[in-house]
């Protein structure tokens, strides 16, 4: 109705649960409330009962995942490696990113997948760097780099994978980078072990990224925690980053993504996969291997 406000009806449904003069949790940090709306809130309850920030406490409960999670989890991961199938079979000069997308998307729905909470990316030629998703797409050159981040998603459990295709013959500089790409993942997963922090994990792709002479090439993160998530980020907040002192435990569903932009020579390289933690080692969900894939 004109010139509703929901935070007043709020109120009213508190009081009627008798709850004022409470201590009352409001988790600020979420893509579902505005900051209009905080306001509003705020002027309703503030003299109602006594307000404290109470974000991160169900991102908490989120990050540990349960048997019937991972088997949402391992799905998820299963129709992302449908979608990358879809997408290496069209692959090649003169294809249409619109039919690679199309072909990933149709991939996910026909094995009961849901929407992604946000979209995939693709983009080749010179927006293979851009790592975001844009509009309008294009058609593959004889020689091209596409790059892709997608994933499978299964009653909203996401399993993201990146990787960047080479079409025609790899330069020696994409090469160089697949490299570095491969040894800086395989070095990110066996750091994630229950004797690590999420911290640790970032060094461990940094002092790989440094070793390569690409530390102004990589970003300053590497992945993060994945899950149920709704529009507009398939991200949760847990994220691969230095210093970042959250322990890794088992039962966490991680995506690790190695990214090297060489925006002198406008050459990119990407790869990434989700894994489930345990006891010990990580276990990557994807049944792809990690091989540089040349169409």
């Amino acid at each position: 109705r004109d010139n509703a406000n929901p935070a007043s009806d709020l109120r009213n449904i508190l009081t009627e649960l008798d709850l004022l003069g409470t201590r009352i949790g409001i988790e600020y940090q979420t893509h579902g409330l505005t900051g209009a709306n905080a306001r509003k809130l705020d002027e309703q309850l503030q003299s109602f009962a006594k307000l404290y920030d109470a974000s991160g406490m169900v991102d908490r409960l989120r990050l540990l995942k349960s048997p019937a999670e991972i088997a949402y989890a391992k799905r998820a991961a299963e129709l992302s490696d449908d979608a990358l199938d879809a997408a290496i079979k069209l692959t090649r000069g003169g294809a249409s990113e619109a039919d690679i997308l199309a072909a990933m998307m149709s991939a996910n729905f026909a094995g009961d997948g849901d929407y992604p909470a946000n979209e995939y990316i693709i983009g080749s030629g010179d927006d293979a760097l851009l790592c975001r998703y844009k509009s309008g797409r294009r058609k593959l050159n004889k020689n091209d780099q596409l790059t892709l981040e997608w994933s499978g998603v299964f009653r909203h459990y996401h399993a993201p994978m990146m990787r960047t295709l080479i079409v025609g013959k790899p330069t020696t500089h994409h090469q160089e980078l697949y490299a570095a790409a491969r040894e800086a993942l395989e070095a990110v997963e066996a750091a994630m072990t229950p004797a690590s922090t999420f911290g640790d994990v970032f060094d461990a792709h940094a002092r790989t990224m440094e070793a390569h002479g690409l530390t102004r090439h990589r970003l300053n993160a590497c992945g993060y925690s994945v899950g149920a998530r709704f529009t507009p980020s398939w991200m949760d907040p847990q994220m691969f980053y230095a210093g970042n002192p959250e322990s890794i435990q088992p039962d966490m569903t991680l995506f690790a993504h190695m990214i090297i932009m060489d925006s002198d020579t406008q050459t990119a390289m990407t790869l990434g996969q989700t894994y489930l933690t345990t006891n010990g080692a990580a276990q990557p969900l994807s049944r792809h291997s990690l091989d540089m894939i040349v169409k």
